[in-house]
Formats: C-alpha cells, sequence, structure tokens
C-alpha cells in the first residue's frame, strides 16, 4: 500500500511527532490513511527508540517500511503530539508554576569535554524571579519539550533578545534551511515577505531560529533526527558551538556545514555512524579556520587514513575518537606528508588533546606514533588490547614511560613523580617486552 501524503488529522509523512502522553517518545511519521478492517484515519509511526509493535505491516498488508522488525506501530491521530513552539516551550520551562527542581536539574549545556554543566540560571530561586524576565535570559535547556515550529516571526527576538545558549535536543527538529522565496538577503525580508499564513508553520529549521537570535553562540540539536540538505546553508555567523549528536549528520553534511558556520569553534558529531571523511575539493578537510575542538567520538572510522584528512585544521587543538573501530595510529614522516599533500604545515600542528579510548589499538608502533605529533600533551588509550594488560596489553607505567611528552594520560595527571618512577621501572627490566 503506498503511504498517504497527506491527512484531515495534519499530519503528513516525513513529520517528526511524539507520544501524547510521552515527549522522550519521538518517531517519524511514515503513513497516514486507512487500515483494513478498522474505521477512520490511522498514522504509522516509526519509534526512534524501537519500540514498536511490528514492521510497517499488519495481517500481510505493509503500510510502510519501518527501520527494524519491532519500531514501528499504527497510532490513532488523538494519541500523537505535533509539537508547540519554541516560546510557547520557553512559557512552559521558565513561567509555569509547575516548574519543579527536576525540571531545573535538566538544565544544561555541554562544556568543551561534552560533559554536563548546569547553566547560569539554574536554581529555584532564579528560576522564579530572573528568568521570569525573558529578557534577561542568556541561557535555556528546552531538551524533549516537544518543539516544532518557532512561533510568530519576530518575537522570538524580541521575547529573548540575549539568547546565547541553547538546548534543543531531543525535540521535533528535521530541517535545517529556509526554502528560497526571496530575493532579499536578510532574514528581516525573508519574514516580511510572508503572508500571514505562514506565521505558524508546522516546521522548524535551524535557519529561523539562528536569524532570529542573532546574539547565540552555541546550540545543541542532539537527538533530532536531520533531514539530508544537498545545497549551502543559510550564514550562521553568530555559532560558536554546534552539538549535532545523534542526528544522523553525514559528512558531506558536514562540509556543507562548513559554509555556513564561518565561526565554529565546538563541533560535536557523537554517534552519527561516520565511517569517512569526505573533504568536499582537496585531501584534506578545509576551512573551519577557526575550529579548536572536533568530537567524533562513537562512530565507525577503523582506518587511520579517514583521521590524517583532518591534519590540515590549523587551528585544532582536541580531537575526540574513543570508541571508533581504529587499530593504528600513524604519523606521517616527511616522505610521505610530501606524498599527501606538498605543504609548509605539519599534520596536526597544534593539537595537544588526542583521545582514542575503546578502539582496536594493540601494539606498541602506534603508541610511539603519538611521541610524533609536535605538541601533543593529552592522551587516552584506555579501553584498547594495548593498554589491557591482563589480556595482552602492557600496564600503565609503560605506557608512560614510553610517552614523553604526554601530561595527561587517560583522564589524569602524569606527575613528576609518576613520570620518573614509570621510567625508572622500564628501562630497568622490570616488564618483559
Amino acid at each position: 500500500m503506498q503511504d498517504s501524503p497527506d491527512s484531515s488529522h495534519g499530519f503528513r509523512v516525513g513529520q517528526r511527532v511524539h507520544s501524547s502522553g510521552d515527549s522522550r517518545r519521538i518517531g517519524t511519521v511514515k503513513y497516514v490513511g486507512p487500515v483494513e478492517g478498522y474505521s477512520g484515519t490511522w498514522v504509522g509511526v516509526d519509534w526512534d527508540n524501537g519500540e514498536g509493535k511490528h514492521d510497517g505491516s499488519i495481517n500481510g498488508v505493509r503500510y510502510f517500511h519501518a527501520k527494524s522488525e519491532r519500531s514501528g506501530s499504527l497510532v490513532r491521530a488523538p494519541n500523537l503530539s505535533q509539537g508547540i513552539s519554541l516560546l510557547e516551550a520557553l512559557e512552559k520551562r521558565y513561567r509555569s508554576k509547575s516548574t519543579n527542581d527536576e525540571e531545573a536539574d535538566e538544565m544544561y549545556v555541554l562544556s568543551t569535554s561534552n560533559n554536563r554543566v548546569s547553566i547560569q540560571l539554574v536554581g529555584k530561586d532564579k528560576i522564579q524571579d530572573k528568568l521570569s524576565r525573558f529578557e534577561e535570559l542568556t541561557n535555556a535547556s528546552l531538551a524533549y519539550m516537544g518543539v516544532s515550529f518557532p512561533g510568530i516571526p519576530y518575537q522570538i527576538n524580541t521575547t529573548v533578545p540575549n539568547m546565547k545558549e541553547l538546548d534543543l535536543t531531543g525535540n521535533l527538529l528535521s530541517d535545517w534551511k529556509m526554502e528560497t522565496k526571496t530575493s532579499k538577503p536578510n532574514f528581516l525580508s525573508y519574514w516580511l515577505s510572508f503572508p500571514s499564513i505562514h506565521l505558524l508553520e508546522s516546521s522548524l529549521d535551524v535557519g529561523k531560529i539562528c536569524g532570529q537570535l542573532p546574539a547565540l553562540q552555541a546550540l545543541n540539536l542532539s537527538n533530532n533526527l536531520m533531514s539530508p540538505y544537498k545545497s549551502e546553508l543559510p550564514p550562521l555567523e553568530s555559532i560558536r558551538i554546534l552539538v549535532l549528536n545523534n542526528t544522523g549528520v553525514d559528512w558531506e553534511q558536514v562540509e556543507l556545514l562548513r559554509q555556513s558556520l564561518t565561526a565554529i569553534e565546538e563541533l560535536h558529531l557523537i554517534g552519527n555512524n561516520i565511517s569517512r571523511v569526505l573533504p568536499m575539493s582537496s585531501s584534506f578537510v578545509q576551512g573551519f579556520n577557526s575550529l579548536r575542538l572536533l568530537n567524533l567520538d562513537d562512530n565507525c572510522i577503523a582506518e587511520w587514513d579517514e583521521v590524517m584528512k583532518l591534519s590540515q585544521l590549523r587551528c585544532l587543538e582536541q580531537l575526540y575518537l574513543n570508541k571508533n573501530c581504529l587499530n593504528a595510529i600513524l604519523y606521517p614522516d616527511n616522505g610521505q606528508q610530501n606524498e599527501l599533500e606538498a605543504t609548509s604545515y605539519k599534520p596536526f600542528q597544534n593539537l595537544h588533546c588526542l583521545l582514542l579510548g575503546d578502539n582496536n589499538i594493540g601494539d606498541l608502533v602506534s603508541v610511539d606514533s603519538l611521541n610524533l605529533f609536535p605538541n601533543l600533551v593529552e592522551t587516552r588509550l584506555s579501553e584498547n588490547p594495548i593498554a589491557d594488560s591482563t589480556s595482552g596489553g602492557v600496564p600503565r607505567f609503560v605506557l608512560i614511560a614510553r610517552l614523553a611528552k604526554i601530561k595527561v594520560f587517560n583522564g589524569s595527571e602524569v606527575t613528576p613523580r609518576e613520570r620518573k618512577d614509570s621510567e625508572i621501572s622500564y628501562h630497568a627490566g622490570m616488564f618483559d617486552l
């Protein structure tokens, strides 16, 4: 059976929705229409968490294709929510009398190490006082609140003019770009060109949010299933930190983001099944001239050659590659550098932190390669075969002795005393290689 493109209930194929009783149970509409043997209209949903009832077919009739055998279900429209506006979510979170300590504890942004850090205005007294005055709000967490559209144009900017950090984790976002319906270049003229029917759109894209929040510097879109885009995005010139964990973003989309994120300093791409780094027009990733931190944890990168494509990012200081599939580290010698690309810039020239925990690295040659990175002082090799002394790996003191420049290893400081003791033990032959 073919998917129906529309419904009198307002649901459409491709739309992001959540269960009416649980804003954390999110899925994508795959079908709208009748079901054999039942009356009325049904909505077929493929749930993100995989907790459905079937694969999109019932009693031998296929209504849609779910991503797994039990991630799909057919639901009555009243049991689904199409979400609320960004402004409604702000009102609900910061002005509602139902705001409680549990909600306050969820308000956070990600630090440079991708840890939760409570935002400045968290706390019961401050929520009741300062947060009720939106003009003073600079940080907001609207995680899992069902945000799906912006609300009336201009009101976001006039309501929260000083917003700098916005957490939209786990909402109903999917679109990146405003459709080009006017030749006027700025966001103000864009909105002026729209009739009133467009004031409450059923989709919320990143361009609209950023366009109305000129002070916005940090944006967290984690756990929103972002639709692929194939063309240039609107400028996101103020964004310094962008978190796209578990959004389905691939490197082709990252390359298109590069053209818009001209001032980006931190880019988090955890859990996106990225296996290849695909530069747009060179052997190496270009641009990202302000990027200091790139987080590629929990992806599928298996070949060190893919990592080397990042080696010409001249401001890159921190690279996170935990939970990938790497089995070797290789810093190129001069001959290899010339073969890759003629350049006077040393690979990873300014990199001082390289995290490689939970990979498949099992040889000391790879460990020794870390000494060749010009400014590397912090690394992680925990949960790699080479660091598991119970299964043929080597103990910590051997790794510290061989990594002469490392000051922080596996998350803890290498003190002068530990380094001295490690080197004495290693050179004294206490460890049998």
